[in-house]
Parts: C-alpha cells; structure tokens; sequence
C-alpha cells in the first residue's frame, strides 16, 4: 500500500537517506521494507533562530501487513481514478482557436491536442527565443516593439518574471500543471518544494518544449499573427481575422489574451462582447540587499545552500485599502514591462539560481472601480494608463524609469541614490513617485512601511530604492462567463486566464486553460 508521511523534521543537511530512515522509524519497520521513496514536499520552519529546520512530506510503498493505526501524520494514500472526459456532440466548424501563448493558451492548447482536437493558437507576438532579442534590445536602447514585448510574445508576461508556481487555488489540475512543467524540462524540484519558483531562464525553455508537443500532436501555433477581429452572428462566434486579413473560421474561440492586450480589449468591446470592471493594484518595485532580507528571514542560517534566496509576504489590510508586497523576486532584477510607448511600466525578474545582489518586490496598494473616475467597462486601462504615462514625464520623458530612496519618499522629496543601487533593466532618474502615484495609495504606502518594518527587519531601510510604476499586477476588466465557461451571450466564445478576470498568477492561469479546454472536450465531439 502506498502511504504519505508528513512532519519529518530535519536539519538543513539532512540527506534523503536521512529522511528515509526516519519515515521507517515512524512506522516501525526496516528500511529494506520501504520502496517507492518519494519526496512530496519541503518547506522551511524559520520560526526560531538559530535552528532553522526543513519540514517533510514523504510518500512510499509498504507491505500491506504494516499497521498504521495510531501512528501519527500517517495515512493511506488511496488511487483516486481520474473523472473520464467524454468528447461530446456539438460539431466544431473548423478547428478550435485560441488566442494567447501565455499559461492558460498554452495549456487549453495542450489539453486539446492531448484529447486530439488539433487546436490552431494566435500568437501576436514572436517565439521565446525571438521575443527575447526583442526584449533585450529594447532594454538597452528603449526601442519598443508594441508587439513583441515583456507583455506579448510566447509564453506571456510570466515568461519574464520569477516564474513562480504557487497558487491559493484548491484544484486537483494544479498536479497536472507541475507534473507537465516538469515533463517539459522544469527543475524536479517544483514538484515538491512549498513555494517552487522555475525561474525566467528555466520557463522559456518549457514554453517553447511546450509550443514544440502542441504541434507534434497536430496543433498549430502561429507568431506575429494578431486576431484583428472576431466575427460574431447572432449570438455565436463564427471565426477571428488575423492582422493579415486572413479569415479563420471556426465556432470555438478561447479568449487567452492576457492582462495588457488593451487594443484587443477594446476590438472585443466595440465588437459587443461584455466587460466589467474589476479591482487591482498599483504601486511601485522596491529593492533591498538580498543579504538583509536573508538574514532578517534566516539569521545566521542565512546563506546556507538548504535555504536559497529568502523571500518575504508581507501585508497592511485598512479598512478601506490594502497595502502589500507581491510577486516578490528573490535575487533578482526590476525590468523594464512596458507594451505602449510613452509610458514607464515595471515588474520583477529572476532566474532560477536567484543569484543577483537585490531582492525585489512590487510595493501595491489595493484600488477598485471607485477610484476610476468613469463607469466605462475599460475604465481601469484608462486610469493604468495615466500613471504610467506619469511615470514617464517624471522619468525625463526618455523611456528613463523614476527611482526614489525610500527616506525621500517618506519625506516627499527629491534627492539621489544611496547604497541600492538600481537593477532597472533601463535607464533611470531620480524623481519624487510622489508625482506619479495617486495620493490615496502614496499615503497608505508611506502608513504600512514601518509597519513592515517591523515585520521584517530591514524593510525600511533609508537606501531602500523606489522604482515606478507597477500597474500590472492583474487584468483591469472581467468578461462575465456562464456555468459552461462561455462568454455571457456569445456561444462558442471561451474567455480565459488571467487577462479575462479568472486566475491570478501562472499556476491558476494555467488551471483556468486546463479547466475551459475540458468544458470544450466534453461540448464539442471530434
């Protein structure tokens, strides 16, 4: 029988053999007896310093005749048959299409063509290897592709970013999305560690292995192809028109577009497709010494290679705002993330070794529909995009991103860098964000810092560096869905992901892509 362990305590050494001899300890039997060893999941206990200790879970296979009642954090792992998804009766006129490489495309393009559906997938962008020259120059000289960006191209915005897999969803697909992470090249490790990361060198590498089984299982994935259009009569999609004039049609539409695709937006909007606003948050990246996150986090354990880059969560819930850390970067760089010209737009990166100087996280504060100034379903892009545009007049109005010593912040003023110095991926200039920032969220950042600080040690730093704006935290705007994952009104229409308002980071894209690729399955027959 095969059984799941959990709360073996071990120090930051302790090797796997270790582990082993303690799970046969606790069910009192030999070692020889245990086969199948499997690490399900590690995490840290860093409650008390100095004796940091590791925290497993560990599955195995035993002889039926081991009697486990009573023994503690033991239990029987029964095989749970997965439901059977049975390809239904509606006809698919054409092949299914999807719009968007980002988590949710890729995976409902997955899922389809695992069940045989030969999806065709838009991507406006180019491919990773070619999105990441794309992005690389416009680091170094400012020039923006608005196709091909860190926002568009293969992959999606996550595609540079840490690249985190963690997720607050409940959902039995969240196995799924690491196992297929891991089948196409992700370190083993996300598997099983409590807050995996597959970094940004890492994930280009599985998108791509990705894109390459979509096609090898008779998809069709297609770069620098916008959907220009969709057509839509009498309540039914009917096909898309790419950016080439080219008709596609088909009956089955995933609208995987992603949290900046404003333009298309907008095309779906005038187009009669249903939006709603929807609430997200603005703010800005702030930097630290990774050597004092980590020691704050670790003390003297800090550097210990069981331990990696520290990372920190931290939040201030008002009674009418939120202020937090998010997407926090360990050992990595602040880049560039703009898809518009004229505005200054930042998010965070790391590769998988988390290995650079600083560590950073987006400094947000919570705003919603009131804050908007419009009742317009797009009106949340309309606000995004005035602070960033702020944000590059504050700049110097040269693609030059705003930074700010957290000590100038607080007191409001100008002043120059001190010992952070900036990882921006661009051009920077020192400005007072106070500028570029609505007052209400500049108040409730400048109220939860020494709170943070207090939190964690070292957060309030006076060389913390300040650097404008990040806006992109989520989708602006919900395109309201049915019970089947239809688009309200529109038969055939899928929206999807995190850019139509229903995941909030990779894995829950991903699960979102996995979940209307089902639906599909079971509505439309072969």
């Amino acid at each position: 029988m095969k059984l799941l362990i959990s709360n073996i305590i071990a120090g930051l050494d302790a090797s796997p053999g270790e582990l082993r001899q303690q799970a046969a300890k606790r069910l009192q039997i030999k070692l020889e007896n245990i086969s199948d060893f499997k690490i399900v999941k590690q995490s840290i206990d860093a409650r008390k310093k100095p004796g940091i200790r590791l925290v497993y879970s560990v599955s195995c296979q035993v002889d039926h005749s081991v009697r486990i009642s009573g023994t503690k954090d033991v239990k029987i792992l029964e095989e749970v048959e997965e439901e059977a998804i049975l390809p239904g009766s509606k006809p698919v006129d054409g092949r299914p299409l999807i719009i968007g490489t980002g988590p949710a495309g890729l995976f409902c393009g997955l899922v389809l063509a695992q069940y045989g559906y030969r999806p065709i997938v838009l991507e406006r962008g180019r491919q990773v290897e070619e999105r990441s020259k794309a992005v690389e120059d416009y680091w170094k000289t400012g020039k923006l592709d608005t196709e091909t960006n860190v926002q568009f191209g293969e992959g999606g915005a996550g595609t540079f970013s840490d690249g985190k897999l963690t997720t607050r969803i409940n959902d039995r697909r969240c196995e799924k999305v690491l196992e297929e992470f891991c089948s196409f090249g992700a370190p083993e490790e996300m598997s099983y560690k409590a807050k995996p990361h597959i970094g940004t060198d890492n994930l280009k590498k599985v998108v791509a292995n990705m894109r390459k089984e979509i096609e090898r299982l008779g998809g069709t994935v297609l770069f620098n192809t916008k959907a220009a259009e969709v057509t839509i009569r009498n309540g039914r999609i009917c096909g898309v028109v790419t950016c080439s004039g080219e008709a596609i049609e088909t009956n089955v539409v995933v609208l995987a577009i992603g949290h900046s695709a404003r333009d298309t937006f907008q095309m779906l909007y005038d187009r009669g497709v249903p939006f709603q606003q929807k609430p997200f948050s603005i703010g800005v990246r702030i930097e630290h010494p990774q050597e004092l996150i980590n020691y704050a986090q670790y003390g003297e354990a800090s550097g210990h290679p069981a331990l990696g880059a520290a990372d920190y969560q931290l939040f201030l819930k008002g009674t009418q705002r939120t202020a937090y850390s998010f997407c926090m970067c360990p050992g990595g760089i602040v880049v560039a993330s703009a898809s518009e010209p004229q505005s200054i737009v930042t998010n965070g990166m790391s590769e998988f070794s988390r290995s650079r100087e600083n560590a950073n996280s987006a400094l947000v504060v919570s705003v919603g529909p009131a804050d908007f100034g419009t009742l317009h379903p797009l009106g949340g892009i309309e606000f995004q995009r005035k602070w960033e545009r702020l944000a590059f007049a504050a700049g110097g109005s040269n693609n030059s991103a705003p930074v700010q010593r957290l000590e100038d912040f607080m007191d409001s003023r100008t002043g120059g860098l001190g010992s952070v110095r900036p990882s921006y991926t661009g051009e920077t200039r020192c400005a007072d964000i106070n500028l570029c920032l609505p007052p209400y969220v500049t108040d409730c950042m400048k109220q939860a810092i020494p709170y943070f600080d207090r939190k964690l040690k070292g957060f309030g730093l006076k060389d913390a560096l300040l650097t404008g704006v990040e806006t992109r935290t989520s989708s602006p705007v919900r395109i309201p869905r049915n019970e089947q994952l239809e688009c309200i009104g529109i038969e055939g229409l899928y929206p999807c992901g995190e850019g139509a308002g229903y995941a909030g980071g990779i894995v829950s894209a991903a699960v979102d892509g996995i979940k209307v690729a089902e639906q599909i399955v079971r509505t439309y027959r072969l």
